[in-house]
């Protein structure tokens, strides 16, 4: 049974009967409200047959709002357990308007610009600050290696890239067969089968596998230094490295990024490697090429400077996503929803920075040459 109203308007005063069922399901939306305007109003619950928290609120709100007009309210028929019911929710009440949403003007607009632009100088600014914090602490671990924490140095070399080769290889193998698969279509047309060699030499070794290695590990990576820093700053323990007077760049960054600079050309040689392999198994699947004549071609075709600036590329890579992802750790606060919002931040940047850098390199090169 459904709920519903009857309005009775006599001098100075506006009654409203109550019928059916006044629950979350049957509770009407119209506001009626907005047609009482005597001064006063009785509300008869003669006919209430059931009333459920939602039909309670509902009157609540009804009587609020009527009373910020000045219009009296009276309830009356209530039976006892609708009474105690009504009296338990009064105590515990609290009117919520809707909130309204206002339309952004052009001047808003322009305001939220250059909120947003401020926000990211002073994050450019904190971010060389900490960079020549970073360099400084390096200098001093170079001319001091005594300082240079080197099991720290294996054990992220260790944790960071070692236990990423396997998902590296499979994703540089992956990005091989595909790029032959796609090229080997388009070859067998112009009976140009050989030339497939050439295109998985180069853009392999000079360009894909650096970039797909770099942002596997930075999406492995990046993420763990950040979710690991930020606990750290959680839990006080940077706080307490500092009171007890160690430098936290000697402890906590150096030996991370120093791991990713080091390890990362290995990783890109590896990568490199195997997308070959991946692209010789299509070739001879596809275009019937062996891996005899691949190779011999690949050894004619392909200069060592492609294969030279992938390796180059890694360690810059490497420090990128150990600069950025120790970085955005430091900025965690002192909530654990700032580790899950720190660590999002942390791949995307370092993704983006790859991407980048990796652009800038390709047009540079490009253009001198090499």
């Amino acid at each position: 049974m459904s709920c519903y109203f009857k309005l009775q308007e006599e001098e100075n005063l506006n009654k409203l009967l109550i019928f059916g069922i006044w629950d979350k399901t049957n509770l009407p939306k119209i506001k009626f409200h907005k047609q009482l305007n005597q001064k006063n109003v009785v509300i008869d619950f003669t006919h209430l047959e059931f009333i459920d928290t939602a039909g309670v609120r509902f009157f609540l709100a009804l009587e609020h709002d009527l009373t910020q007009r000045n219009i009296k309210v009276q309830k009356l028929n209530l039976n006892s357990n609708f009474s105690h019911f009504f009296t338990l929710c009064e105590k515990n009440y609290t009117r919520i308007y809707p909130k309204k949403q206002s339309k952004l003007s052009y001047k808003d607009y322009f305001i939220s610009i250059g909120v947003s632009s401020i926000n990211l100088l002073k994050t450019f600014r904190q971010f060389f600050y900490f960079l020549g914090a970073f360099f400084s602490s390096l200098f001093f671990c170079i001319i001091n290696p005594k300082k240079f924490r080197f099991i720290a140095f294996l054990y992220h070399i260790e944790d960071s890239i070692l236990k990423a080769l396997p998902i590296v290889i499979l994703t540089a193998f992956l990005v091989g067969v595909v790029l032959a698969y796609q090229a080997a279509y388009q070859l067998a047309q112009f009976g140009a089968n050989i030339f497939i060699v050439d295109l998985i030499g180069i853009s392999a070794t000079r360009e894909l596998a650096p970039l797909i290695a770099a942002i596997i590990i930075a999406g492995r990576s990046a993420s763990s230094y950040t979710a690991q820093i930020g606990v750290m700053k959680i839990t006080d323990e940077i706080a307490a490295m500092n009171t007890m007077g160690f430098n936290s760049f000697d402890f906590i960054v150096i030996p991370r990024v120093m791991a990713l600079v080091c390890a990362m050309p290995l990783i890109v040689i590896i990568s490199d490697i195997v997308s070959i392999l991946g692209g010789i198994i299509i070739a001879k699947l596809s275009l019937d090429i062996n891996a005899g004549e691949f190779l011999r071609r690949f050894r004619e075709a392909i200069d060592f400077k492609n294969i030279l600036i992938g390796i180059i590329k890694a360690p810059i890579f490497g420090f990128l996503i150990g600069i950025i992802s120790n970085f955005r750790g430091f900025n965690v606060a002192k909530t654990t929803q700032s580790i899950g919002i720190y660590t999002t931040k942390s791949v995307v940047d370092t993704i983006f920075w790859i991407i980048a850098f990796n652009a800038i390199f390709s047009v540079f090169l490009t253009k001198i040459g090499f």
